[in-house]
């Protein structure tokens, strides 16, 4: 079996490791006991890292396939497998990798006497299922493609494996992976995966129902294909504006929502993205946290560019949401207002600086809770954390707390229940 005769699917990511394991089990008599070892130690350490049981060889190929972006896997990401060149391509390249599945790695405990760490590989046992860069969704789907992929008897079953995949999770990073951030090299803009994004789902911010109602109705309709507008969540500090778009990606992450994290720093390199999120199956949130600008920073003309006015025309499957504390973004000073500095033409001073926040179709303010609400939210999570404290001893110790740690906000709520949670002796009191 000549592994140099695949077409498509060439130059995987752990391109190294797949020719090294691929020699050992077409040839093993030419390997050595040393790649035999450090190709298994190399696949533990990926079953840790990804979280991966059972067939570590198996895992691993169908990891290669669903993280590998090509012109078929791409096509079937979009509208599965429609025949055609590129399926037969594939198809030849499929018969290659099912051999390859097939393939037992047991007997590579012949290239060590006496030992059998193959046969533990073959049916590896974690200590922990967790994976450090998937979540357990797109985990369990890999574990579950190659077991799916093992028992395709055909090249044609293994082929549909595949494109099914593709067709219901995507592929490469974007497929595999909820939120991202971009990293410049020159004018080009690398999108790389952010692992491990929290688990806060909207149902854990208490409150702001409006708030979050109004979010939820723009997303759904961005993500149903229907027309949806670029937001701007601002108001008080610690309010829930950056949780509620954690929330968002975790409600709809499922429904192929991605978010993208920009700084401002990086709008130059805006189109370089969008360039490269444009004709995938997902629909992508370009994220802004704690957006705002100084008067000398001139980078928000990028972004009025980018959100519209620019020649170059957003992608639909692309809506820019950014949360700030300010209103207006910019930076506004009563001589703004005055005819007292030298430009003749003031009211088009100010015009320009409100423009940015007039390209954002939804705005949803978030406003400091009352000393009701607070408590309110107190008493929630207190409830939720499982704290038993008599209510009246647990709203005057958060009284006590929020004027000296930050006022009325769900952040200070939830600062003071950490508090209460760090100190076991509190609820002994």
């Amino acid at each position: 079996m000549n592994t140099e005769t695949l077409i498509i699917y060439r130059n995987f990511r752990y391109q190294q490791l797949f020719d090294r394991m691929t020699g050992l089990l077409t040839e093993p008599k030419e390997q050595s006991q040393e790649d035999s070892c450090i190709c298994a130690n190399q696949l533990i350490e990926l079953a840790a890292e990804y979280g991966f049981e059972g067939n570590l060889w198996h895992c691993f190929l169908a990891l290669c396939l669903a993280n590998h972006e090509n012109a078929y896997s791409i096509s079937c990401e979009i509208r599965g497998d429609q025949g055609g060149t590129l399926s037969h391509l594939a198809l030849q390249d499929f018969g290659v990798l099912k051999t390859l599945f097939h393939q037992d790695i047991t007997k590579l405990d012949d290239l060590i006497p006496g030992c059998s760490i193959w046969k533990e590989l073959a049916s590896y046992e974690p200590v922990d299922r967790g994976s450090r860069i998937f979540n357990a969704r797109v985990r369990d789907r890999i574990i579950q493609l190659s077991v799916t992929l093992n028992r395709a008897e055909t090249e044609v079953e293994f082929r549909n494996a595949a494109a099914q995949f593709y067709l219901e999770f995507g592929v490469g990073k974007f497929g595999l992976n909820k939120a991202f951030r971009i990293k410049e090299q020159g004018h080009e803009a690398k999108i790389e995966p952010i692992v491990n994004v929290e688990h806060v789902y909207l149902d854990d911010i208490i409150g702001y129902e409006a708030q979050k109602k109004k979010l939820i109705d723009n997303t759904e309709s961005f993500i149903q294909g229907k027309p949806a507008n670029n937001v701007l969540l601002f108001g008080d500090a610690g309010t829930g504006k950056s949780s509620c778009m954690k929330g968002i990606l975790n409600a709809f992450y499922g429904q192929g929502l991605r978010i993208i994290e920009v700084y401002k720093h990086q709008f130059r390199a805006l189109s370089s993205v969008l360039e490269q999120v444009q004709n995938r199956n997902y629909r992508f949130i370009i994220y802004m946290d704690d957006l705002s600008f100084e008067e000398s920073e001139l980078e928000y003309k990028y972004l009025k560019a980018i959100i519209e006015g620019g020649f170059g025309r957003k992608p639909d499957n692309v809506l820019i949401y950014a949360t700030s504390n300010r209103r207006h973004l910019i930076r506004e000073k009563f001589s703004d207002k005055r005819e007292l500095d030298d430009e003749l033409h003031v009211n088009d001073t100010v015009q320009e600086k409100l423009s940015l926040v007039a390209r954002f179709g939804v705005t949803i303010y978030f406003g400091s809770p009352d000393k009701r609400q607070f408590q309110n939210i107190v008493k929630a999570l207190a409830e939720r954390h499982g704290i038993d404290i008599p209510e009246e001893k647990l709203l005057f110790e958060a009284n006590k707390w929020e004027m000296n740690h930050g006022g009325l906000s769900g952040r200070t709520a939830a600062q003071f229940i950490t508090y209460l949670l760090g100190s076991p002796e509190k609820g002994r009191d």
